[in-house]
Formats: structure tokens, sequence, C-alpha cells
């Protein structure tokens, strides 16, 4: 499977279909797992939310550093605040992701990610 990443950029007409997309703000009738997803030394938490339909997305917050995740499954990282650096796997192409923004990562891949500053807050879908 070829690495693909999605960008929200208004310059770039092919990705125009993009524009209306609001990052979300709450998720109503969902079950939140306590117990956090701590990795690297909690310097990346996270919490569960499973929903009824039985998707699931994670909550989290990115301390400054650099990090990098593998994904069995395909994911969506939407970033509610902050900002931050990727590259996917298999490129060497960087993006900084804003909040607003998201970024799609194919599944068996991974990708490496960089906080310089602040705290960068997401939401990762997992994606059929």
């Amino acid at each position: 499977m070829r690495p693909f990443v999605t960008w929200r950029l208004m310059a770039d007409a092919a990705l125009a279909s993009f524009s209306g997309m609001s990052i979300p703000s709450e998720f109503n009738n969902v079950t939140a797992v306590a117990k956090a997803n701590v990795y690297f030394e909690g310097k990346v938490v996270s919490h569960t939310i499973r929903f009824s339909d039985g998707t699931k997305k994670t909550l989290g917050l990115i301390y400054p550093g650099k990090f990098h995740f593998g994904t069995d499954l395909a994911e969506r990282m939407e970033i509610v605040a902050g900002q931050c650096v990727i590259r996917l796997d298999g490129t060497q192409e960087t993006r900084t992701v804003a909040a607003g923004s998201y970024f799609d990562v194919p599944a068996k891949s991974g990708f490496d990610i960089e906080v310089s500053s602040g705290i960068c807050e997401y939401i990762c879908s997992f994606l059929p």
C-alpha cells in the first residue's frame, strides 16, 4: 500500500473539499476509559473513548519532543490545539500541521511527530 496523507490546505484545489471540516469540540454518549495510554515517559498521553457502534477514538496531548508511532490500523490525526511537524514512514517530506487540520496515516505504517513548544492536542480516529 502506498503511503498517503491528506492535508487541509486551502491553496490546494484538490483538497478544497476539506475546507468545511471542523474538529469536534465534544463527544456525546460515549464511554471514556479512565486508564490513560502513556507513551515516551509521559510526554504523550491519551484516553480512549468508545462509541455505541463499537468504534473508538483517542484524545491526547503531546508535549515537546520528537516521537515515532507505528500504526496497525489506518489513522486520522486531527489537531485540536497547538501544532506539530510530521513525517510519514517511507517519505522524506515533513509538514507542519496546525490546529484545525489533520493528517492520515496508512495501516501497517508509522510516522514521526515533533512538537517544538507548547502542547499539541489531538483526536486520533481509526479509519476503515
